[in-house]
C-alpha cells in the first residue's frame, strides 16, 4: 500500500545540511518532511564522523596526557591501563545523546520524520521505502543531503576487518600494534593521532610530496614536524601498488621513485577520500546533472539543480566536504526557497585538522597570494611567546596572518597550536566584516590567553610588537 503526503518542502538526508535546513524551513513557515535512512539522525557527521572521531581524539589526548605529562605536572598516576571498551562506550554515548538531540530538535519544530530509503519518483516526488510499505512525499521543493561515503582504491577493496574505511577505524576493538594509512590529509591524520597515542605503531603512505596539501606551507610543514616528533612515521611521494592480505597481517606493496619496498601492518586505513553517496536515488531518471569526474552534483547560485525545483548542498556539490558547509548552505538553500536572500561566503570558510597541536586556517595562503601576485605582508607569531600556552605546556606551533600590502585588508590567517579550532573564528568574523590587521592589533585581547598569539601577529605585520624585534 502507497499512500501520499503532500509537503512544501521535502529533504533527503538528516545530516548536518539536512537537519539544518529542515530546522531553517520551519522557522519561515514551510511544511517539511525529513527522510532518513538509517535508524539514527545526523548523517555521517554525527554517526560516523566529526562527533566520533572527535570524541576518540579528546579520549586519546587525556591517555597520551596521563602517560607522558602528568608527571611534571606533580600528577603521580602509577601503573597506566587503558580500557578501551570503556573508552568506546563513551564515544558511542556521545553519539547517541547528540542524534538524540537531533532528533528533538525536528520533533520540536513540527517537522515529520519519515524513515526509510527514498528514491526521486519525478513531478515532484520522492518515494520512500521502508520494508514492503512504501510512501510517497510531494514536495513543491526537494533539498538532496545524503553527504557522501568512502573512497575506495582499486586493489584495496574495503573488507571491514583489515583494510578499513573511517567507519571501522572509528570502531577497533583492539588497539593495532601496527597501522598503516593510505592517505595523509585530515581524516588519515586525525586517525592516525588517535590510534598513535594509544600505542599503535603509524605509518602514513601519501603519493603526493606533502600532508595536508591544502594548508599554507609553512604550517603543513610544522604540522609534519611536529607529528613526526610524536612518532608518526611518513613515506611521502609513495604510491600503494597493492595490499595482499594474509592469515594476520596485510602485506603492502609501496613504489617510490621507481623502487618497491614491502610493509605490512595489522590494519590498513584507507583514507584517500569521499565521494558524493548519490547511488541508487534515481538521479539519472530525473534529470539530475552530475560532473563525470568527480560524482558532485551541478547546481547554480542558489543551488538549484538542472531539474526545477530540486536542489543539492553539502558534499553532494562542489568544493570542500565539511559539515559546517553543509549548514551553511542549508540555511541558504532554504533562505531562497522562501524568497529571501541566501548565500554562503567561501572565501571566509574556515578549516581545521584536529591533530594536537590543532590546525586552524581560513583564507588565503601565501602560496594562493603570491599565485595571485597580490601585494602582501606577513606577521607571525610563536604560542611560546603566549603566556597562557607556557602555562599549559603547549608550546608548539604559531599565528600566521596574511594581510593585503596596501589596504592592510586580512587576505588570510592559519593557526597551528593549542585551541586552533576555536581560535579561528575571531579571524572568520574579522573577515566577514573586511577588517584589517590594525583592526584585530588595536582589539584588547584577555591575558593571558591563546588569542593573544593572533594579536601579536596582527601587530607584527606593522613591526609594532613589543615582543617581537
Amino acid at each position: 500500500m502507497t499512500t501520499t503526503d503532500n509537503y512544501d518542502l521535502v529533504i533527503i538526508g538528516s545530516g548536518p545540511g539536512g537537519y539544518v535546513a529542515a530546522v531553517r524551513a520551519a522557522q519561515l513557515g514551510l511544511k517539511t518532511a525529513c527522510v532518513e535512512k538509517s535508524p539514527r539522525l545526523g548523517g555521517v557527521c554525527l554517526n560516523v564522523g566529526c562527533i566520533p572521531s572527535k570524541a576518540l581524539l579528546d579520549s586519546s589526548e587525556y591517555y597520551h596526557l596521563a602517560r607522558e605529562h602528568f608527571a611534571e605536572h606533580g600528577i603521580k598516576t602509577g601503573r597506566l591501563t587503558l580500557d578501551l571498551a570503556t573508552l568506546m562506550k563513551r564515544k558511542n554515548r556521545v553519539v547517541e545523546e547528540l542524534t538524540d538531540s537531533v532528533r528533538k530538535l525536528l520533533e520540536g519544530n513540527r517537522i515529520d520524520i519519515v524513515q526509510g530509503t527514498a528514491r526521486l519518483a519525478g513531478d515532484k516526488q520522492v518515494e520512500v521505502t521502508l520494508g514492503k510499505k512504501k510512501r510517497v512525499l510531494k514536495g513543491t521543493s526537494i533539498l538532496l543531503a545524503t553527504g557522501s561515503r568512502p573512497l575506495e582504491v582499486p586493489g584495496m577493496p574495503f573488507d571491514g576487518q583489515k583494510i578499513v574505511s573511517s567507519t571501522e577505524a572509528l570502531n577497533f576493538d583492539t588497539v593495532p600494534k601496527s597501522l598503516g594509512i593510505v592517505g595523509g590529509g585530515y581524516i588519515g591524520l586525525e586517525l592516525g593521532s588517535v590510534w598513535m597515542r594509544l600505542g599503535s605503531k603509524v605509518t602514513v603512505v601519501e603519493m603526493l610530496p606533502k600532508i595536508a596539501t591544502t594548508l599554507d606551507g609553512q604550517v603543513g610543514r610544522a604540522l609534519d614536524r611536529i607529528l613526526r616528533k610524536q612518532g608518526m612515521l611518513f613515506h611521502l611521494n609513495t604510491r600503494v601498488v597493492k595490499a595482499q592480505k594474509t592469515a594476520q597481517k596485510i602485506k603492502v606493496t609501496l613504489e617510490k621513485g621507481g623502487e618497491n619496498t614491502a610493509m605490512t601492518f595489522d590494519k590498513l586505513l584507507v583514507a584517500v577520500g569521499r565521494k558524493p553517496l548519490t547511488e541508487g536515488l534515481g538521479f539519472e531518471e530525473a534529470g539530475i546533472e552530475t560532473d563525470p569526474g568527480t560524482g558532485h552534483i551541478i547546481v547554480d547560485t542558489a543551488y538549484q539543480t538542472r531539474v526545477p525545483g530540486v536542489y543539492a548542498i553539502g558534499d553532494l556539490t562542489p568544493g570542500p566536504m565539511l559539515a559546517h558547509k553543509a549548514s551553511a548552505e542549508g540555511i541558504a538553500v532554504v533562505e531562497n526557497i522562501a524568497g529571501h536572500a541566501g548565500e554562503v561566503n567561501y572565501d571566509t570558510l574556515p578549516s581545521v585538522i584536529y591533530t594536537w597541536p590543532e590546525v586552524a586556517s581560513v583564507g588565503l595562503t601565501e602560496e594562493a597570494v603570491k599565485e595571485r601576485e597580490i601585494p602582501y605582508c606577513v606577521g607571525t607569531y610563536p604560542f611560546s611567546g603566549a603566556g597562557r600556552a607556557r602555562c599549559m605546556g603547549e608550546k608548539e606551533g604559531f599565528v600566521k596572518l596574511i594581510a593585503h600590502g596596501k589596504t592592510d585588508r586580512i587576505l588570510g590567517v592559519h593557526i597551528i597550536g593549542p585551541r586552533a579550532a576555536d581560535m579561528v573564528a575571531e579571524c572568520v568574523l574579522a573577515m566577514e566584516f573586511g577588517a584589517s590587521s590594525e583592526d584585530i592589533a588595536r582589539t584588547v585581547h584577555g591575558h593571558p590567553t591563546f588569542s593573544e598569539a593572533l594579536q601579536e601577529a596582527a601587530m607584527a605585520i606593522r613591526k609594532c610588537s613589543i615582543y617581537v624585534s
